[in-house]
Formats: structure tokens, sequence, C-alpha cells
């Protein structure tokens, strides 16, 4: 899912931004897995822990990552 997309689930679309900084701060990473809210491009976007953090979780999840965009 894309931060726009949570955004709009929210009830707030122009939030994407807001909802990255939130998941930046997911004081939970097992109950909240924020790894795996990518931007609307396909590329990865940040994550506290790193971007090659982030692609190596979500290969390891299955995710086929080229050029460091998942996918479709």
């Amino acid at each position: 899912m894309a931060y726009k997309q949570v955004a709009k689930l929210t009830g707030s679309p122009l939030a994407f931004r807001a909802v990255g900084n939130a998941l930046n701060k997911n004081p939970d990473l097992k109950t909240i897995p924020c790894h795996r809210v990518i931007k609307s491009d396909g590329t990865v976007g940040g994550y506290r822990h790193g971007t090659k953090k982030k692609l190596s979780l979500l290969k390891k999840e299955g995710m086929v990552i080229k050029d460091r965009r998942v996918a479709t």
C-alpha cells in the first residue's frame, strides 16, 4: 500500500507526509509492519532503519524488487 492510500483511508487524502512521519515513530514494528508502505511510484521510500533494511525485509517477504522499486 502507498503512503497516499493510507492517508486516503484515514479520511485525509493529502496527509501522506503525515503518514510517513507517523510510521517513522512506530514503536512496535512487529505489530505494525510499516516497512510494507511504499511510495505511489513503486519506490520504497524511507524507513527508520534505512532503505537497505526495508528492501531486505520486502524481499524476504517475497516482494520482487527491480531498480529499487516494487515490481507489480
